[in-house]
């Protein structure tokens, strides 16, 4: 066949159209994305290092247990010394603004998409195109239609992101035990009581699952995203690669590492029921060690 399927070109085509005509959108758009991540990274930025990693650290206890508190002090304070704190800190804003704009979209998303089979059938495949497109590809249209940087960097990670979030909400709510939810019936629940008192409280460990993957697949998103001037951690990473600087590469690689597990571990927790035995594991090594003195 001589005749080439051009679709490259009618991609360009309307981004070329959407900005001539919607630009103002997409500058309010904007406006209210660069607004909303720069006061979560204030809010973070506002507390002195020590305080926002021993905010961590409780969480950790809390959540997990003293070995893993003590993994998150010393992660942090291994960045602090390696002078990657303010990065981590903008990176954690970055990727805490991406996932819960991801959020409070892939949530209502998903549960519509378990309400109607019609929804599920519309929104699977753009779910698989959203997952499957290379990382790459979603920060060029976002930067023509926002310009560079943190914005498009945002913009591009939502989209990126947000698949887990809508597909885990939908997947538990549909698994949840159909005995329960026709108890639920029989006690003389409404539609809305059904779903925020039998379905969102029994599938909470699968949408938490769905925010787990959030928050890994925006982090990994962040770091690419430098590539349009987001910022973080992401721009070290960058300036390794373009220097050949391997001492730069492996400090700003292993910060993101560091910084991936501790939310990873953090936020898995929160889908897992903790046993008694869990809740007081800490209490009981701090008892032992106060008898020994």
């Amino acid at each position: 066949m001589s005749e080439k399927l051009d679709l490259g070109s009618w991609v360009n085509d309307s981004v070329q159209h959407l900005l001539d005509n919607y630009s103002g959108a997409f500058d309010s758009i904007g406006s209210v994305v660069s607004g909303f991540s720069e006061g979560i990274e204030a809010v973070l930025m506002l507390p002195p290092a020590w305080l926002l990693i021993a905010i961590f650290v409780a969480l950790g206890l809390w959540r997990i247990g003293f070995r893993f508190a003590v993994f998150t002090a010393i992660a942090f304070v291994l960045i602090v010394m390696t002078g990657f704190w303010e990065q981590t800190v903008v990176t954690l804003g970055l990727t805490f603004s991406a996932t819960l704009i991801s959020l409070l979209m892939g949530i209502p998303l998903g549960i519509w998409a378990a309400k109607s089979e019609r929804v599920s059938t519309i929104i699977r495949p753009i779910l698989d195109f959203m997952q499957t497109m290379p990382a790459f590809v979603y920060l060029i249209p976002a930067a023509m239609l926002f310009g560079l940087g943190r914005v498009p960097g945002i913009i591009a990670t939502v989209i990126f992101a947000m698949p887990p979030a809508v597909r885990l909400t939908s997947l538990g709510i549909r698994q949840v035990n159909k005995e329960i939810v026709e108890a639920g019936q029989s006690f003389g629940c409404n539609g809305r009581q059904l779903l925020f008192k039998v379905q969102l409280p029994n599938a909470m460990p699968s949408i938490m699952a769905g925010v787990n993957q959030t928050i890994m697949m925006a982090l990994s998103m962040v770091i690419i995203a430098s590539m349009v001037g987001a910022g973080g951690l992401g721009n070290d990473v960058l300036a390794s690669i373009q220097r050949l600087d391997i001492g730069l590469g492996f400090e700003s690689g292993m910060a993101v590492v560091l910084l991936a597990i501790i939310l990873d571990r953090i936020t898995e927790s929160f889908g897992t029921p903790r046993t008694a035995a869990n809740r007081a594991g800490w209490l009981n090594w701090l008892s032992a060690r106060l008898q020994r003195q």
